[in-house]
């Protein structure tokens, strides 16, 4: 019996060593499933808080590289003056300019020898997002999109009323907080990036740089 003794307790000690081996990995599942589950979440910065960045923004510059949907490529310099204005100024041999200031956005074709621009209200273009008085994209029916993680977060915005007409997705760095750049999708889905570095805030920027009928009237000389 001493013999069938041992053997049985044998047995029931590698039973209780097996369970024990059994139960902590189970445990050790259940505390790494816990874990994840417990873990932040990653999320895009909040609209307000993006709507503050940008009330908190009165005058920038910066350097931008513009990538067009035929994979061409320019570059040039952006200035904005909150509220209402800003100037997408194109290195030569570029000479295209796009200016917003008096509530209209005017585009200058630096290929055709006309001095007046194509001109669009500012309130209907996505411009209108970042250059308004008092920026609050909570309230704003043209956000259409709002995501991103711990490193970057995009807006999507396009017109609710003719939204054939194609949509911006702003792109933003989250650490520090700065636009890093957008995309605009057309209605035809063609895409144009443009890329943002360099920004520099708080410079003194003259009232001409936003001034359209002067622009045309300079070109026009």
């Amino acid at each position: 019996m001493a013999g069938a003794d041992a053997y049985l307790i044998k047995r029931s000690s590698n039973g209780v060593r097996d369970m024990h081996r059994r139960d902590l990995l189970a445990q050790g599942t259940a505390l790494a499933m816990l874990g994840l589950l417990g873990a932040p979440a990653m999320a895009e910065v909040p609209l307000d808080r993006l709507s503050a960045y940008f009330n908190g923004i009165r005058t920038l510059e910066a350097d931008f590289v513009q990538f067009n949907d035929d994979g061409s490529r320019s570059a040039g310099t952006l200035y904005m003056k909150r509220p209402g204005r800003a100037r997408f100024e194109y290195d030569p041999p570029e000479k295209s300019l796009v200016l917003a200031g008096g509530g209209q956005v005017a585009i200058f074709d630096g290929r055709s020898n006309a001095s007046t621009p194509e001109q669009y209200p500012l309130k209907r273009t996505p411009l209108w997002l970042v250059l308004e008085r008092n920026v609050d994209l909570n309230r704003r029916n043209m956000v259409v999109g709002h995501f991103g993680d711990a490193k970057t977060t995009t807006l999507v915005a396009q017109d609710p009323d003719e939204p054939q007409n194609g949509r911006v997705e702003l792109l933003f760095q989250n650490d520090p907080l700065t636009l890093a750049g957008w995309t605009v999708i057309d209605g035809t889905g063609a895409r144009t990036r443009v890329q943002l570095s360099k920004i520099r805030l708080g410079g003194a920027l003259s009232a001409r740089l936003f001034n359209i009928p002067q622009e045309q009237e300079s070109r026009s000389r």
